[in-house]
């Protein structure tokens, strides 16, 4: 994948920030004195970008097998464990990698929109209303932002989403991401091709998004009054135990509730799937034919450990590239305290 180099960071860059975690008061970011302007909002999308397309890349082996038991339980029918043998011995361990291209160029793209989004909405809500209002309000800002944002996000991700679908189901589609979307595109036109899963992609990414920013931004509070400490006061080890921590139990709480659609997404953009018809038809045809418990359980397991390990390491990333790029990222602050959080 020579073409994805320049999204990574240098190792030795990565090496020297994680390092100095122990004793640097200064771990992540912390909103201050700042101007959020357009360079800022541009770092937050990179940062963004990168910490998707890293992550989801990372774990493309895990969405794979989770995407096979989503499609055919009958066949994948030994969990997560039973499903990479079944891979390996069929395919052998290129087969992992199935659909890489489109995971690392959809989620980039995803990426700089949602959190780019994310930051611009959520910033932008909290100086229109003021301090007090931002700090009183913040979870419902969280929702907001995170669901406009990604509502915008998955307008470019879905016809990769459906290109890396199609290729994880037949392999023997295409030879990589653009002879895929091309020959999607030639064979079942732009909305049948790119767009049928738009309505799912939106009920599972919506929902997952608004619970991911803002169950992180609770969690997160918790952990540290727990250890009776405000986020402003958490330095080195301590505040990224705190972050990776939250990200576990934002990326478990969004992949649950998420999953239903993740399954409805998976099953449309497979060939055939949910007969003729509008897009709608055919999700109503595959609901039933599945039943909503079957919906909703199928492949989680996979999915939450997937979604869990990846969303602590995309807050985790997130932080240390905007810290890289000298952004000071923006945080709620109660102004009781003349604390930012």
């Amino acid at each position: 994948m020579e073409g994805f180099k320049s999204l990574m960071l240098p190792k030795t860059l990565i090496a020297q920030k994680l390092a100095s975690m122990k004793n640097d008061s200064k771990v992540v970011a912390t909103s201050g004195a700042t101007t959020y302007d357009l360079n800022y909002y541009v770092k937050s999308a990179l940062a963004g970008g990168i910490c998707c397309a890293i992550t989801h890349g990372a774990l493309c082996p895990v969405d794979v097998v989770k995407t096979r038991i989503q499609l055919d339980p009958v066949k994948y029918n030994k969990g997560l464990i039973g499903g990479f043998k079944t891979v390996l011995a069929e395919e052998g361990a290129a087969g992992l990698a199935t659909g890489l291209g489109p995971t690392v160029v959809g989620y980039f793209v995803q990426g700089w929109f949602k959190f780019g989004g994310v930051e611009y909405f959520k910033v932008n809500i909290a100086q229109s209303i003021g301090d007090q209002a931002a700090w009183d309000n913040r979870t419902s800002i969280y929702l907001g932002a995170s669901a406009a944002a990604e509502f915008i996000a998955d307008i470019f991700l879905c016809p990769l989403e459906a290109t890396r679908i199609r290729l994880v189901s037949n392999p023997s589609f295409a030879n990589g991401l653009f002879p895929a979307a091309s020959r999607l595109l030639k064979e079942e036109g732009l909305i049948k091709g790119f767009y049928s899963g738009f309505g799912p992609i939106l009920m599972k990414q919506v929902p997952y998004t608004m619970a991911k920013f803002a169950v992180q931004g609770a969690a997160a509070e918790s952990i540290a009054t727990s250890m009776g400490k405000n986020l402003s006061d958490l330095q080195g080890s301590t505040k990224l135990g705190v972050s990776l921590l939250s990200g576990v139990i934002a990326g478990v709480s969004a992949a649950i509730i998420s999953h239903p659609a993740d399954t409805l997404l998976s099953k449309v953009n497979k060939a055939g799937a949910g007969g003729e018809g509008s897009i709608m038809t055919r999700l109503g045809r595959i609901a039933r034919e599945i039943g909503f418990v079957k919906l909703s359980t199928v492949g989680l397991g996979a999915r939450c450990v997937m979604i869990g390990t990846l969303t602590a390491g995309q807050f985790l990333l997130f932080d240390v590239v905007m810290d890289l790029t000298g952004a000071e990222k923006f945080h709620f602050h109660n102004p009781a305290e003349g604390k930012h959080h």
